[in-house]
């Protein structure tokens, strides 16, 4: 059995670990780092489309935001087409710790990457796209009800 998959377990538990003992400090909870740092990246996304980018459960997302704005680092803001959608967007505040997460996240990956070619962190971002768009048919056929065959 090949451990290709525990590899990569392992390193985003322990910098999942590492993001949140630093993060403590900012008052973030497990994880919502990441949640921030998407919205950062992406001014007006919805959180539909978080919850497809993140790969989580909208009740996940929803849980997330929802602390997010409480703790004044997004707001979300109407849709002018339909006033159903609401697009988020980080404030100042959030603003602010994007770039406390950017840094770290720059500093998680050199070291991560350390010792490696331009050419072979070129290849593991290529091999790693390819086995997110695998995993993505099968989380999104999940998500919608229907079941594995193994």
């Amino acid at each position: 059995m090949t451990s290709n998959l525990r590899e990569i377990g392992m390193i985003a538990r322990a910098l999942d670990s590492i993001s949140n003992v630093e993060f403590k400090a900012f008052d973030l909870t497990k994880g919502q780092y990441l949640y921030l740092a998407r919205i950062a990246e992406n001014p007006g996304i919805i959180q539909e489309e978080l919850s497809e980018m993140i790969m989580v459960d909208r009740t996940t997302v929803a849980r997330a935001v929802k602390k997010l704005l409480a703790d004044g680092m997004i707001v979300k803001r109407d849709s002018a087409e339909n006033l159903k959608i609401k697009h988020l967007e980080v404030t100042d505040k959030g603003r602010e710790l994007y770039d406390v997460i950017k840094r770290e996240n720059d500093y998680s990956e050199m070291v991560a990457l350390q010792g490696f070619t331009a050419d072979e962190v070129q290849t593991l971002n290529d091999l790693l796209h390819r086995m997110r768009e695998n995993v993505a048919s099968d989380w999104n056929a999940v998500k919608k009800g229907h079941q594995r065959e193994y």
